[in-house]
């Protein structure tokens, strides 16, 4: 997964995980119900500020807030950017 966008100072590129298009009992879910995922997988990672080094590394898997980051599209890709703080967890 070699990306050409390096996040500035404790940023975080991540990709997100696809949502889920059908429940565990088989149920399909349209388009417009689906809800937005809230994990993903680290793409990369700034350089982190000068008291604080970065903990995530490209390729953890993580979980972040609903609303947190600022989506982008890159080469037909979607993207979210967000500081390492908005990250909750470390999946693994």
């Amino acid at each position: 997964m070699s990306v050409k966008i390096t996040p500035i100072a404790d940023r975080v590129l991540v990709e997100p995980a696809a949502a889920e298009q059908v429940t565990s009992s088989g149920i399909i879910i349209p388009d417009t119900a689906q809800e937005k995922p809230q994990r993903g997988t680290v793409v990369s990672v700034g350089a982190g500020k000068k008291d604080e080094p970065m903990t995530t590394k490209v390729g953890d898997v993580v979980l972040y807030g609903k609303y947190a980051g600022t989506e982008l599209k890159y080469e037909g890709k979607d993207y979210l950017i967000m500081r390492e703080s908005d990250i909750l967890a470390i999946i693994g």
